[in-house]
C-alpha cells in the first residue's frame, strides 16, 4: 500500500493545481480554476476547470482500460478542456479493493472495474452473480436492463447512491468470462475436483463448489505463477485478459462456459459527481454513454479476435451446446445459488429475469 499511496498523492499533488471539488475539502462546492485551461465554449465557458482522478486495474488493453481512457479523451472533448479527468490504468493506483476504498473516500472520483469487487460494497450488484442468467440474450436486450430506464437500472442506481456512488453505467455486449484449464472440460463432470482460481466473492466461490470444483480465491497479480507451479489448475477470465496475461504458457484449454457476463462498471464518487456544475454531470454522462456505444459494439469482434489469437497459441477452444447449460442449472446446488442471491439482493433477481425475458423478445 506504500507504493498505491506514494503514486496517488503525486496523482493529487498533480491535480491540486487544477481541481477542487467540496468532497476534497473545501466548503465550496464549485472547482478552483486552472491555468492555461483548453478553448471552451457555450455553456462551458464560465465554468471553472475541474480534474478528477480516475483508475482501473485490468490487465493492459482490457476492454475496462479501454472504456475508462476513452471516457476521459471524450468528457475532456465535450467541454473543450474544463473537465478532465486523470486517468490511471492498469492497477497503477492499486488493485480493485484499493480502487474502490479510494472511491469511497472520495480520494480518487473514478473507478471502471468488473462486477465482482463491487458487490461487497453495493451488495444489489450480486445479480450478476447469478449463473449463466445473460447467457442465452443478445447484447442489446442486456443493454436495455442494465442502462435503459427499467426497474433493474432503477434499482442499481439507488444503491450506488445509497453506498457512496453515483453509477454512470455499465460497458458490455454478451460477452463472458470464459474458463481455461490443463484439462479437457468436454462435460459437466470433469469439471470435478478442479482447482480453480476465482475472485474474493462468496457467490462465485459457490457456483464453482455447486458443480464440483474446488475454487481458490488468489490475488490476479499471484495466478500466472499459481498456474505455473500447479498450486491452482484452472482460472476464470475474459478472452482479452487470458491473452494479455499470457495464459496461453501456463493453460491448454479455453472453455466457453460462458458463466459471467464479462462487465465493466463505471462510477463515481457520489461527493464529487454531486459537486460538479450540473453542465459536467452532463458532459460525463453524454462521455460515458458514447464510449460504452463505441466500444461495446467492438467487444464481440475483439473477444472472436482474442479467441483465434488463443487458438494460434496453442490452445483448444471447447464450446458447448444448450444441453451443457441445461444440465449446469438443474444442479441442485445450482438451484439453491439462484435462490440464496435472489434472497441477498430482495427480489432483484427475480426482476432481472423478468426484464431479460421481456426485452429479449
Amino acid at each position: 500500500m506504500k507504493s498505491v499511496t506514494r503514486k496517488l498523492m503525486g496523482a493529487v499533488l498533480a491535480s491540486l493545481m487544477v481541481f477542487s471539488l467540496t468532497a476534497c475539502g473545501g466548503d465550496d462546492k464549485k472547482a478552483a480554476p486552472a491555468a492555461g485551461g483548453a478553448a471552451a465554449s457555450g455553456e462551458y465557458a464560465k465554468l471553472k476547470e475541474v480534474t478528477l482522478v480516475g483508475a482501473d486495474s485490468t490487465g493492459k488493453g482490457a476492454a475496462g482500460q479501454l472504456y475508462g481512457e476513452l471516457v476521459a479523451s471524450k468528457v475532456e472533448k465535450i467541454t473543450g478542456g474544463k473537465l478532465k479527468i486523470d486517468y490511471h490504468p492498469n492497477g497503477d493506483l492499486g488493485n480493485d479493493e484499493d480502487l474502490l476504498r479510494q472511491m469511497k473516500s472520495n480520494d480518487i472520483q473514478i473507478v471502471v472495474c468488473q462486477i465482482a469487487p463491487i458487490t461487497s460494497l453495493v451488495p444489489e450488484m450480486a445479480i450478476f452473480d447469478l449463473p449463466m442468467v445473460f447467457a442465452k440474450y443478445p447484447g442489446t436486450a442486456i443493454e436495455k436492463v442494465l442502462n435503459g430506464d427499467g426497474a433493474v437500472k432503477t434499482a442499481i442506481s439507488a444503491a450506488y447512491e445509497k453506498a457512496g456512488f453515483h453509477y454512470l453505467g455499465i460497458l458490455q455486449n454478451a460477452t463472458y468470462r470464459l474458463t481455461t484449464a490443463n484439462k479437457d472440460l468436454k462435460t459437466l463432470e470433469d469439471f470435478k475436483g478442479l482447482k480453480i482460481r476465482t475472485m474474493s466473492n462468496k457467490n462465485h466461490m459457490a457456483f464453482w463448489t455447486a458443480i464440483g470444483a474446488n475454487p481458490t480465491p488468489l490475488a490476479f497479480s499471484e495466478l500466472y505463477f499459481a498456474l505455473q507451479s500447479g498450486t491452482v489448475n484452472a482460472e476464470e477470465n475474459a478472452a482479452d485478459t487470458v491473452v494479455s496475461s499470457n495464459f496461453n504458457e501456463v493453460q491448454k484449454y479455453l472453455a466457453c462456459t460462458n458463466h459471467i457476463l464479462y462487465a465493466n462498471q463505471i462510477a463515481i464518487s457520489k461527493k464529487a459527481y454531486d459537486g460538479l456544475d450540473p453542465a459536467y454531470q452532463k458532459a460525463l454522462n453524454q462521455a460515458v454513454a458514447e464510449a460504452g456505444k463505441e466500444i461495446g459494439g467492438k467487444l464481440a469482434d475483439i473477444e472472436k479476435t482474442n479467441k483465434e489469437t488463443l487458438k494460434k497459441k496453442g490452445m483448444t477452444i471447447i464450446d458447448y451446446d444448450k444441453t451443457f447449460f441445461d444440465k449446469v442449472l438443474a444442479v441442485q446446488g445450482v438451484k439453491d445459488l439462484y435462490a440464496s442471491i435472489d434472497k441477498q439482493v430482495n427480489g432483484l433477481g427475480t426482476t432481472l429475469v423478468k426484464e431479460l425475458e421481456k426485452a429479449g423478445k
